[in-house]
């Protein structure tokens, strides 16, 4: 029996965001007849797979659709090192856009030697974003990734340079497009004419493009020598406060970051709340006195449903010890200074 793979006339990587220009741009090299291998990439610092944005969306159900096959990658420790200190800057607050974009291409030129594929993809229009996709950073990824004349971008490949694919007749030029700018009518057009429906909104970015999170995690890359995954994880969580260099406290806005504190925090981090009260979770990190431990537990209790009142006790706790605290509630003048907005 022949192996349908075999009739195909080429085979293509994919950056895969789940987005739709990274749809198209797949729809557009499978139509040539050349298959594909999509790779949705993740990191610690990527949007939720529930999210209904480019950055998180399944991926899964529109490769079902559309028959091409997506594998995951996670870019570990990698990616937490280039966030820390990227050698091209940063884009919108903490997003190192091409450090990252240079290292998620690396990944996949390793992956397409590894398969024996011909040339990788990526949904990249031209002058869409201000940093990572203006012609010279799209070259300089590029050539930083070690994928000169092997890397298509399927919607604007008419206004770049042509491609070792083009050149040896891999793929046809003129059934690829000429889109730039910011402008999502092309796209939209395409999406139409090649079935897609019901695809996410553009992409509003990574975690790293917000401005809140972009300062938790700044400070806590200033305040820790090494930064654990479990750290990183709480930043998605509740409000945080810095109470010195040594210490900080997160604390829940609702059950569900409650919820969240309860499964992510370390055995040994002391918590705090207010029983009997609808009160937050307050997650203590670092070594604690008598004055951290009063400013903590003033901050925990303003913003209990209790906080009317003069003194509440806040129950203190970890795996080895259990003690109350009756504080007065804080007020947002004494904590103002101290929370990371």
């Amino acid at each position: 029996m022949d192996n349908p793979r075999d009739k195909k006339r080429g085979h293509a990587i994919a950056l895969f965001s789940g987005g739709l220009d990274s749809i198209l741009a797949i729809l557009l090299i499978m139509r040539q007849n050349i298959e594909v291998t999509a790779l949705t990439f993740m990191s610690h610092f990527g949007c939720s797979l529930s999210e209904h944005s480019g950055c998180g969306s399944d991926p899964f159900p529109v490769a079902e659709k559309f028959a091409f096959n997506v594998k995951m990658v996670h870019l570990g420790q990698k990616f937490i090192d280039i966030v820390k200190s990227p050698r091209y800057g940063y884009g919108k607050n903490m997003n190192p856009c091409i450090d990252c974009r240079i290292l998620m291409l690396q990944e996949t030129r390793q992956f397409m030697e590894l398969v024996g594929a011909d040339f990788v993809i990526t949904g990249e229009v031209l002058g869409q974003r201000p940093k990572s996709q203006m012609r010279n950073a799209m070259n300089l990824v590029e050539k930083k990734a070690g994928l000169e004349g092997l890397l298509v971008r399927p919607l604007c490949a008419r206004l770049m340079a042509e491609t070792i694919p083009e050149k040896t007749g891999l793929l046809d030029r003129d059934q690829l497009e000429n889109i730039s700018g910011r402008s999502r009518k092309r796209q939209i057009e395409l999406a139409t004419k090649m079935g897609v429906d019901n695809y996410p909104e553009s992409a509003g970015g990574c975690l790293l493009t917000d401005r809140g999170y972009s300062r938790r995690l700044k400070d806590l890359f200033d305040h820790s020598e090494k930064t654990a995954i479990d750290q990183i994880n709480l930043l998605r969580v509740g409000r945080h406060f810095r109470l010195d260099p040594n210490t900080k406290i997160i604390v829940g806005r609702n059950e569900r970051d409650n919820e969240l504190i309860r499964q992510l925090a370390a055995p040994h981090h002391l918590s705090m709340e207010a029983l009997g009260s609808g009160s937050p979770i307050t997650l203590f990190i670092g070594p604690y006195n008598d004055r951290m431990l009063k400013l903590a537990a003033a901050i925990t209790a303003r913003y209990c449903d209790d906080r009317e009142k003069s003194q509440i006790e806040i129950t203190c706790r970890n795996e080895t010890d259990q003690f109350q605290i009756i504080v007065a509630p804080a007020e947002h003048h004494d904590i103002e200074n101290y929370q990371i907005k």
